[in-house]
């Protein structure tokens, strides 16, 4: 890897580039639409959580393994 997309900040990670910028923003867009499709459709606030988790979770766990794939070692 030529150069980190993103950095190590605590228990999760910042990006540092372009690339992580990009995919921290897709990720977040991903989301809201999610979010308002099935808030659109849902009769309560738990069947909108219940509609968007299979969407959101997944979406933010593809992140954070590009984040660990991608990040710059501090040794």
């Amino acid at each position: 890897m030529k150069k980190a997309w993103f950095k190590e900040w605590g228990r999760t990670y910042l990006p540092i580039a372009w690339q992580g910028w990009a995919a921290v923003v897709l990720t977040v867009l991903f989301s809201a639409q999610a979010f308002v499709t099935v808030d659109r459709y849902s009769h309560s606030a738990s069947d909108t959580l219940y509609g968007i988790f299979p969407y959101v979770v997944p979406a933010f766990g593809i992140l954070g393994w590009i984040a660990s794939k991608t990040t710059k070692k501090t040794s």
